[in-house]
């Protein structure tokens, strides 16, 4: 089974972590070296499918009528599959899908994977469209697989304007999720992310059997209690390298205070922030690959310790998102889908709006041949040329992505305030995202031009008389 979306990254924050109260799910979208061309669309309920048939398996099943409107990230290539990836629908409730995590020997021996059973390429595009409330999501997808199963294992979580939710897959037909305290953060790499776990408390939910499940095949390996990381996750050496050191790095970012070993295996789950967290912030540690450490592929660790852990900020990142669900708005405004397309060292977020029935060209439209006239294109463009001088470009960026991030964040406010004015919000909404794609277009071009010009005083290729 062909599995194109190797690695990600998922970060959480509950809306008494956050700035302005809102709720925050994010999380990069990570393939290959190859770029992967995606794109930024709308769901219209017409367009939703009754019969869903999916493309790397034989998974198939008859959806549910009246699906609500949504947005999604799919990739443009449909011929291996929707993999929608991340969206807001019409009720405010917002799914990231999904986090790539790991399992044991013990627990596929006793839930073996289902080859024909669902996966991340089905799991938006199957749930969103039918969810009135983040629980509704964990519920929805618990359901599908105890009926289906899948043939990979996935994190993935869910958002309204009161609650996060996230779910992890245990072995082919069981899962566990929890709610996320409203003033922690969480960061989820690529291995089963849930530590400890009460049966018994309020904010969990779990297939119906994972306890007589857990005891009849002896999975726990614990002497008290139980953590879901040991018993249904794995502690290797490649997770000392590829997956714990980004919990530690955004863990240190946001709770300094606290330190710890980045190969740690027992990194915690739930985490609470020294400060409030902003946009800005959560950007940053979506963007970041182990600044101010020997860790980083540009900074002055030898050549050994650049290359000893997986970064977050990464040339496979291929579209990146925080799914903002905020308070005290109107029903049109609450959603704000926050989008990047390609490596986020040279990138910025762009808020939609996602009450809309279509969005702009430059983030809709993602050929599979390069065309900087779109916004998947340009980005990579950024990221290319910046990754070969980062120490000259770095600077650059740093300037634009701030600037930028204001105007955006301006037209944002405005367009808010006019929305108390008007009785039908959608042509408003689409006009705001229009100018918002413009102006992330505007200033990455510029970006862009500066880079070259800068480029051209230092390429090698010259001569002087002087010399």
């Amino acid at each position: 089974m062909t599995h194109l979306h190797s690695s990600c990254t998922t970060i959480l924050v509950g809306k008494k972590a956050t700035i302005d109260g809102s709720t925050m799910i994010a999380r990069t979208e990570d393939h290959s070296d190859y770029a992967e061309p995606q794109q930024f669309v709308v769901v219209n309920p017409a367009d939703q499918p009754r019969h869903y048939q999916a493309k790397l398996a034989k998974f198939a099943l008859d959806l549910p009528e009246n699906p609500r409107r949504y947005t999604a990230t799919p990739d443009a290539d449909r011929t291996h599959g929707e993999w929608g990836g991340s969206g807001i629908n019409s009720a405010n409730v917002a799914m990231t899908a999904t986090e790539t995590i790991t399992t044991n020997d013990r627990v596929l021996a006793a839930d073996p994977l289902v080859n024909d059973g669902l996966s991340e390429e089905d799991l938006l595009t199957i749930v969103l469209p039918y969810l009135d409330s983040a629980r509704a999501g964990v519920l929805r997808v618990g359901q599908l697989l105890e009926q289906y199963g899948t043939y990979e294992s996935n994190g993935m979580a869910f958002a309204d304007q009161d609650e996060i939710w996230y779910l992890e897959t245990l072995g082919g037909h069981h899962w566990a999720a929890v709610k996320i305290p409203d003033d922690a953060y969480v960061v989820a790499p690529n291995r089963l992310n849930i530590a400890e776990f009460d049966l018994e408390a309020e904010d969990v939910l779990y297939s119906a059997d994972l306890a007589d499940f857990i005891q009849k095949n002896h999975l726990n390996p614990d002497a008290a209690g139980l953590n879901l990381r040991h018993t249904f996750g794995s502690a290797t050496i490649k997770d000392t390298h590829y997956n714990n050191p980004r919990a530690w790095y955004v863990q240190k970012f946001f709770t300094p205070s606290v330190v710890q070993d980045p190969l740690d295996h027992n990194l915690p789950f739930i985490c609470h922030p020294e400060k409030k967290i902003g946009i800005a912030e959560l950007k940053w540690a979506l963007s970041s690959h182990y600044q101010n450490t020997p860790y980083d592929c540009y900074g002055d660790g030898t050549s050994a310790e650049k290359k000893c852990f997986r970064p977050i900020g990464i040339n496979r990142n291929e579209e990146t998102h925080i799914l903002q669900i905020r308070p005290d708005k109107p029903s049109a405004a609450t959603g704000l889908q926050w989008l990047a397309f390609g490596p986020n060292t040279f990138n910025t977020l762009v808020p939609f709006y996602t009450q809309v029935s279509t969005t702009p060209e430059s983030f809709r439209r993602a050929d599979a041949n390069y065309d900087p006239t779109t916004a998947y294109w340009l980005s990579r463009t950024l990221g290319v040329l910046g990754d070969t001088d980062y120490g000259v470009y770095s600077e650059y960026h740093a300037q634009y992505e701030q600037a930028t991030l204001a105007q955006l964040q301006a037209i944002v406010a405005q367009t808010d305030r006019k929305l108390t004015q008007v009785t039908d919000p959608t042509p408003v909404l689409e006009a705001a995202n229009q100018q918002l794609a413009d102006c992330y277009m505007k200033e990455s071009q510029k970006l862009l031009g500066k880079m070259v010009l800068s480029g051209s005083k230092h390429m090698k290729l010259k001569f002087s008389v002087f010399d």
